[in-house]
């Protein structure tokens, strides 16, 4: 993401350069090396063949607010409370039947104990019902559903609720004086860069990673700024239309006005064009080599989203319908300096476990963390890109990064839904070099 915003009303990048301590020792393998052969270690799950497959519910999410924008002032954990209640209320599960909360949270410091525990006794859930938190940065909210999943196949848990939240506008400066400091000045730490945007290996920027996508992958300045274009202008007509109406959940933040109804995703930049994208300098490169501007990176951003997770069999006794069954997932390693690749594996892997072909699937929602990223994802797996982020992706709606896993999960759900898609799937690059998908069946 890029994270704040220009006077021309783009997200702006942080400044470069070292936020955190730096790497304490070499990677194993040489970041220049080709992204396609740095798949270290990868793990699936499977439940299609299971008789009584892990089936999702219910899904919704908060409108997405912008860098210091409408939902600035809103505790993360009543941005987390806010979906579990919703997720419940719709699934028609009273609190106390849930067996376990899992909630993807990266940005942390400052929040209290455990704050999707939190979230989940502020959302009515029983002190006695578990909930806890996971952290694989921008992967963390797909893969609490994961999780989840394996939870309710393995029988240790009946009904989950899984899914992701964010204050990134909330996300605290921080400065280590337990030692105290005996002359001179301490400098603050940004820990929304330290610990979610800057790559611990080599301790710079995950806009440097995009560009050394770009480089190896061929995407010019041009094609991702099309992308960019595209996807706001994706958004913008999802928006109009009323398509993200279904999955988005009102938010009340409190004012000297009084209450503000926050129901409307605050990111998306109407209007958008090659023209005006295309006048943004470079960031991160400036040598005249860069192509990763903020206009054509995701953003930083506050929101949470949630699904209900139960058995077949269980949704069958409640009388619900399930949005879709869980048919498989994946999550893979890649070399930390092209960490935007990740999905190019996962997808091919959860792709590969399910039992499908590429072609099979109908609707896919890839994070766009980078516009370098998803033309390179797209262009190297062959996708058709009418079936890619079809009502736009991160780049126009932002990159609330803990939520971000379920918030794609739960428009691919309600974009399946409304066109009658029958195979989707979710996927994400993250940072530290991995990937993640998951592919969903309705019907």
């Amino acid at each position: 993401p890029a994270p704040a915003e220009t006077e021309a009303g783009q997200p702006a990048a942080p400044p470069p350069g070292a936020a955190c301590e730096p790497p304490s020792k070499a990677l194993p393998h040489s970041p220049t090396a080709p992204g396609g052969q740095q798949l270290e270690k990868w793990s699936c799950g499977r439940m299609s063949a299971s008789s009584d497959p892990v089936v999702i519910v219910a899904a919704a999410r908060t409108a997405i607010g912008s860098f210091n924008g409408a939902l600035a002032a809103v505790p993360v954990r009543d941005l987390g409370s806010a979906v579990i209640k919703e997720v419940l209320k719709r699934a028609a599960v009273a609190p106390e039947e849930v067996s376990e909360v899992i909630f993807g949270h990266v940005l942390a410091a400052g929040c209290g104990q455990n704050p999707v525990r939190q979230a989940s006794m502020d959302a009515g859930i029983p002190y006695s019902v578990p909930a806890w938190s996971c952290q694989m940065v921008c992967g963390s909210g797909l893969k609490a559903v994961c999780l989840a999943a394996q939870s309710i196949g393995i029988g240790d848990s009946s009904i989950v609720v899984a899914g992701g939240m964010e204050s990134m506008s909330k996300a605290p400066h921080l400065i280590h004086l337990r030692a105290g400091v005996k002359m001179g000045e301490m400098p603050l730490v940004d820990s929304i860069l330290c610990d979610g945007l800057t790559d611990a290996f080599h301790n710079y920027h995950m806009g440097m990673t995009a560009e050394n996508v770009a480089k190896k992958w061929q995407v010019s300045r041009e094609d991702q700024d099309k992308y960019a274009v595209l996807s706001q202008n994706r958004t913008e007509s999802a928006q109009k239309a009323g398509y993200f109406d279904k999955e988005i959940i009102p938010i009340f933040v409190s004012s000297r006005k009084g209450l503000t109804e926050v129901k409307t995703d605050e990111f998306p930049r109407h209007g958008s064009n090659i023209e005006g994208v295309s006048k943004l300098k470079p960031y991160f490169l400036t040598d005249g080599t860069g192509t990763v501007t903020p206009a054509n990176a995701s953003g930083i951003n506050d929101g949470a989203a949630a699904v209900v997770l139960m058995k077949k069999s269980e949704a069958a006794n409640r009388g619900l319908t399930p949005l879709a069954q869980i048919v498989s997932w994946s999550q893979v390693g890649v070399e930390p300096s092209i960490m935007g690749t990740g999905p190019i594996p996962a997808i091919k892997q959860a792709v590969a476990k399910a039992g499908w072909s590429l072609e099979d699937v109908d609707v896919f929602e890839i994070n766009e963390a980078f516009a370098a990223l998803s033309v390179a994802i797209t262009k190297e797996l062959g996708l058709n890109p009418e079936k890619v982020n079809i009502q736009g992706g991160a780049i126009a709606l932002g990159h609330p990064l803990g939520a971000s896993g379920c918030r794609i999960l739960v428009t691919l759900l309600h974009t399946m839904e409304r066109k009658g898609g029958h195979r989707g799937v979710a996927a994400l690059c993250i940072g530290g070099g991995m990937g993640i998908a998951m592919c969903v069946q309705r019907g």
